[in-house]
């Protein structure tokens, strides 16, 4: 009776701690999604392929920019789609609510999977590192499709290994579902690596090879199943062509032989980006060095063979949910750093398991080393009141222009400065500035007594003026939305043309946020040929279109002075014609 008292009273507990880390994911996701506008190509070309489904009606292989098809498969735009369903149109807000839905969808399930395995204290503070260090939090509040990836292919992680613990027996349906969900939203990799991270760990445990082997294979051949109704279905629309895009997007990339470079970059960068992306935790990790007591870590005279099998021998030795989470964590992380395609985004399902292990060193530093996170958080509070005295001084007067008025940019330096030092200020914007000063003050009242909770309200707090505050203040000065409402006025119907030299084949460079603000209306040129109409250029590209179509008259409507946030041209607008005479 006593067992099951404990058993009730830790469901409450974990129950209770849900709705607060529920309430936690709505207050430091959901916010601010609609006030930073796009102000870089990746969110509005994603963006345009969900406005393009709703406009056209076609949510198999929408075409967008005039003539391209989705890089990518679908389940993310259909997202996209379904949230602005209520908006009546794809806005800011809409499009990045599927990544902050499947952000607190991780977040929830990874903090139960902890709860239940390695109690309901640990998995709270991983679940609020999870949330809180810069490269989960951007993707959980942006318009890619990079962390709904990310929340399948953890979500099938978890249903895995709990269908592992029930001997895996019968079909893990949700394992299924989440691993389509994946292998819709990138491609078969989605569904493949998790199934390959649980092989290899039934393999460790013990579990045998090939009988966990031809079970994970039938739930790969499941997870196909709804995944290949569209790949049908798009084929009979697209053809050859769509063939082309799926192979190069899911093969050539991985043997890193496409048409174009692809975000090339040695294995360096991955470590680089993890340790960049875990900020602001990277800089308690390394205090966390200058109290490891190296001197037990010695490497001893035995033998290579010696070490290594006693090295092996302590990871099998791991308990079942920490090993599941370091091979997790190995495995995704070795398996990216094979392409030479490499990208931040493409680690985040190793943020899970990562913030599991920084959750357990903060635990160990609590314990045995107040003083290291003391340290961190009196940093953090130097970091806070640094940010909100260099924005005072700024709204005051007395940093002046002059100290950014220069240079090949001071055009947007400029304007970055004039947004910060006098645009005026909403409610929500006072609260988002004054939250680090009153978790300062906090954290200076209860600090000593609380100082995971003091921490964590520091860090939350900077993200919080930096999502309500600073970050749209900044960048809504690069957006070319500008572009778009200017365009707008003198052609409110119809195609509005773009001209680029650089063109690759491939993939191609549009005006995708101008695109997106006009409706998707901005067609390529050499696509349609027309006669008259407007044109978008960047830079000299006017140049090499009137050495092209000499037949066409061309007169500068407006000169921007701007570069694009897409490809950081400068921006003009041109009427075309054609020549009315041969003097002409």
């Amino acid at each position: 009776m006593n067992l099951s008292t404990n058993n009730l009273r830790e469901i409450i507990d974990i129950n209770k701690l849900t709705w607060l880390l529920a309430l936690v994911c709505l207050l430091s996701l959901f916010l601010f999604l609609g006030d930073t506008l796009f102000n870089t190509r990746g969110e509005p070309r994603e963006a345009v392929v969900a406005l393009s489904m709703l406009k056209e009606g076609n949510w198999v292989l929408p075409i967008n920019n005039g003539i391209d098809m989705a890089y990518k498969p679908p389940f993310f735009h259909w997202l996209v789609a379904l949230c602005s369903l209520p908006f009546g149109t794809v806005t800011e807000y809409s499009s990045r609510m599927p990544s902050a839905i499947a952000l607190s969808m991780m977040t929830l399930a990874g903090f139960r999977f902890y709860a239940r395995r390695r109690g309901a204290g640990l998995a709270l503070i991983s679940s609020l590192i999870l949330l809180s260090n810069f490269e989960v939090h951007r993707a959980g509040v942006a318009c890619r499709v990079d962390m709904v990836l990310t929340c399948m292919m953890v979500l099938s992680l978890y249903a895995l290994y709990q269908w592992t613990e029930r001997g895996m027996k019968r079909v893990p349906w949700l394992a299924v579902l989440c691993l389509s969900g994946a292998f819709l939203t990138k491609g078969p990799v989605g569904a493949a690596l998790p199934c390959l991270v649980v092989l290899v760990y039934c393999w460790m445990r013990g579990l045998g090879l090939w009988q966990p082997l031809l079970k994970l294979i039938g739930v790969g051949l499941l997870s196909c199943v709804l995944p290949m109704a569209w790949y049908v279905a798009a084929w009979r629309e697209g053809g050859d062509k769509f063939l082309h895009l799926i192979y190069e997007e899911n093969v050539l990339r991985l043997l890193g032989k496409m048409s174009y470079d692809s975000h090339v970059n040695p294995w360096t960068y991955n470590v680089m980006t993890v340790v960049a992306g875990m900020v602001p935790y990277t800089l308690l990790a390394l205090m966390t060095l200058f109290v490891v007591e190296w001197r037990k870590l010695r490497w001893n005279k035995s033998s290579l063979k010696v070490q290594l099998h006693s090295c092996w021998e302590r990871v099998q030795g791991m308990d079942r949910t920490r090993l599941f989470s370091l091979l997790s964590l190995v495995i995704i992380f070795v398996f990216y750093c094979i392409p030479k395609s490499k990208r931040s985004v493409y680690l985040l399902p190793i943020y899970p398991f990562l913030a599991y292990f920084m959750a357990e060193c903060v635990v160990w530093l609590k314990e045995n080393h107040g003083r290291v996170l003391a340290v961190f958080c009196w940093t953090l509070v130097g970091i806070s009141a640094l940010l909100t005295l260099a924005f005072i001084s700024l709204r005051i007067g007395i940093i002046p222009e002059q100290i950014v008025n220069h240079g090949r940019h001071a055009a947007e330096n400029l304007a970055m400065y004039n947004a910060l030092a006098h645009a005026p200020l909403t409610m929500m914007g006072w609260v988002a500035m004054l939250m680090p000063v009153l978790a300062i003050a906090l954290y200076a009242k209860n600090g000593r007594k609380s100082p995971l909770m003091g921490m964590f309200i520091l860090v939350f707090s900077i993200f919080f003026a930096l999502d309500g505050l600073y970050q749209p203040l900044v960048l809504n000065t690069k957006s070319d939305l500008c572009v778009a409402q200017y365009v707008e006025q003198l052609a409110p119907k119809g195609r509005i043309y773009s001209f680029r030299t650089d063109f690759t084949p491939g993939n191609p460079l549009h005006p995708f946020t101008a695109n997106f603000y006009l409706g998707d209306r901005v067609v390529p040129f050499e696509a349609f040929h027309p006669q008259e109409g407007l044109l978008l250029v960047g830079n000299d590209d006017i140049e090499a279109f009137e050495q092209r179509y000499p037949t066409l008259r061309t007169t500068l409507v407006k000169d921007f002075h701007r570069r694009s946030c897409d490809d950081h041209k400068y921006i003009k607008l041109y009427r075309f014609q054609p020549l009315t005479s041969a003097h002409d």
